[in-house]
């Protein structure tokens, strides 16, 4: 499979915390055995006791402890705009879970929308997190509700171009609508537990974070407040400031140190090109044709900075790793004279003649990092798979695949026809050493835009961004964002947003922002003997509690009749 500049197929997809909008290339990834350095770590240690409830609910697997349930939908909303003609009569079944043991008459649904991604991987929200924590407060249902062209809902027979038309923003907003309009719960078919009659709230993070924000403006009437979490409400097709978080708030010393290195790869490349097969065989990767694909695969590391969460459980150290190994004081893998010798060459050919000695280390252990981590993984797999087949975007014969089980091209679709988001270090200002290779531009980062579906315009950000983008604000919408989340330069926290970002929280327009955070880092939990006196830390926990009692609020007021 080549390398799919999308979110997670991101990606990362963590087990609990679904980093979603990684917007990463689908890539082969094995973690080095040997790890040296300052990678994060804490320790924590089980404490206080689970009540059977809750030690059935970690013992037993989410999947068949929530049972999927389908509601028929329509595949077409809106038979009156012709971007969607053909148009379709038809239905399909959008999937989703529930768990209603804390529900009480009067509670309100809680519904998690899952986003770009099969629903499955938010299943342990209903048994720890912010969803199950809002669930428990109020006496509601939790759901987690598939997105359509995702997972198993898909409303057509092939994911082709013309078949992909109703995937759109709007068309995925009113199932959502229509799901609690007209959903009824296996057990409570008795109760009217539909919109408005019941108090529906929504909660998303990421990409289904703008969603759910969006939601809230466009069905008011229907949801009766959301929050967005990492909420991406500006549409942004080059995205260049999605590394920036990197820079500000990554060990300098790693930064600094990576920052050079990669502009050593890019000064050959662009300015230097004799050396470019030495650079190339110096890092394993001579068997890579195309010097942007090259490029990516070591600009890969630095993009491990999304997935690290506060759980060590669902953490991805590599972020941490890669800093520890480019920052070792020696080598760690014993260089010969003669690979030194070609490093301090390297080093001349890219610009650093004058920095080989505090330069030389550092590639080195580079080097021994891409190569262990990117190229050992393919070469020694059972697959038979090429380097360029793992990790080159130039294949149009993989792109024309189109059939169900190629549900990787969903998020891609999405963003190549409206929400953009490419990570270019083309773009970045010339006065600053990208933390990714000049070389990947948006021409770069679009060609799956041009090879999967014939696309070779810019996508229709205005469909995104007429709901607010920046400033999109509304009564009951929260906006929760992480203080270090390369996303935040998308949301309302963004210094581009009205007042640079800064927004008063209220209890009914609440805006705040979780220090030390990245993505989304509210939306997971631990079960009570996981916690410790800084597990979670406290920055989340303040946030969650305030979620509750917000969301407690919304609830009183949604009862006392408030429109």
């Amino acid at each position: 499979m080549p390398a799919i500049h999308n979110f997670l197929i991101l990606v990362l997809l963590l087990t609990t915390v679904v980093s979603s909008l990684t917007f990463k290339p689908v890539q082969k990834r094995v973690r080095s055995s040997k790890v040296v350095g300052s990678a994060q770590r804490v320790d924590h240690d089980a404490q206080g006791g689970l009540d059977s409830q809750h030690l059935q609910k970690r013992e037993v697997d989410p999947a068949s402890l929530y049972p999927e349930h389908n509601i028929s939908v329509p595949i077409d909303y809106f038979h009156n705009d012709t971007s969607y003609e053909p148009h379709s009569n038809g239905t399909f079944d959008l999937r989703y879970w529930f768990d209603a043991s804390y529900y009480k008459d009067g509670g309100p649904v809680i519904v998690l929308q899952s986003g770009e991604t099969d629903g499955t991987g938010r299943l342990p929200f209903l048994q720890k997190g912010l969803l199950h924590q809002l669930a428990q407060a109020t006496n509601g249902i939790g759901v987690v509700l598939e997105h359509r062209y995702y997972g198993t809902s898909f409303p057509t027979p092939d994911l082709s171009t013309k078949n992909l038309r109703f995937l759109t923003t709007d068309q995925a907003l009113a199932d959502m609508a229509y799901f609690a309009q007209n959903v009824v719960f296996e057990g409570l078919e008795g109760k009217n537990l539909t919109a408005p009659e019941t108090a529906y709230f929504g909660y998303g993070g990421s990409y289904a974070g703008a969603f759910v924000a969006f939601l809230r403006v466009v069905y008011p009437d229907v949801y009766y407040g959301t929050i967005s979490s990492s909420g991406v409400t500006e549409a942004i097709w080059d995205f260049w400031r999605y590394y920036e978080p990197v820079r500000e708030y990554g060990p300098p010393d790693c930064i600094s140190i990576h920052t050079k290195l990669i502009n050593v790869a890019d000064n050959i490349l662009r300015n230097n090109t004799k050396y470019t097969s030495q650079l190339k065989t110096a890092f394993g990767l001579e068997g890579i044709t195309y010097d942007d694909d090259f490029a990516q695969v070591l600009s890969y590391p630095i993009g491990g900075w999304q997935g690290r969460n506060w759980d060590p459980e669902v953490n991805d150290p590599s972020f941490y790793e890669y800093c520890g190994n480019i920052t070792y004081p020696s080598l760690i893998n014993n260089a010969s004279a003669n690979a030194t010798a070609s490093i301090r060459e390297l080093l001349n050919a890219g610009g650093y003649s004058n920095d080989t000695s505090a330069l030389t280390v550092p590639l080195s252990n580079f080097i021994n990092y891409i190569r262990k981590n990117y190229v050992s993984p393919i070469l020694d797999s059972e697959d038979d798979q090429t380097l360029n087949q793992a990790y080159s975007t130039h294949n149009q014969t993989f792109y024309s695949l189109d059939d169900l089980s190629q549900d990787w091209r969903s998020w891609p679709y999405q963003y190549c026809t409206q929400w953009g988001f490419l990570q270019t270090g083309s773009s970045v200002p010339a006065d600053r050493l990208p933390l990714v290779s000049r070389l990947l531009t948006l021409e770069y980062n679009s060609l799956v835009c041009r090879y999967a579906f014939n696309i070779t315009t810019p996508p229709d950000t205005d469909a995104i961004n007429k709901y607010g983008g920046f400033d999109i604000a509304y009564p009951r919408l929260a906006i929760i964002d992480g203080e270090e989340d390369p996303w935040r330069g998308a949301s309302p926290h963004s210094v581009l947003a009205r007042n640079g970002g800064n927004r008063t929280s209220t209890i009914e327009e609440p805006c705040l922002l979780i220090e030390g955070a990245v993505h989304h880092w509210d939306e997971n939990g631990l079960f009570p003997n996981e916690t410790t006196a800084t597990l979670p830390p406290a920055p989340v926990k303040e946030v969650q509690a305030q979620e509750v009692e917000f969301v407690k609020a919304w609830l009183e007021e949604f009862r006392a009749g408030k429109p």
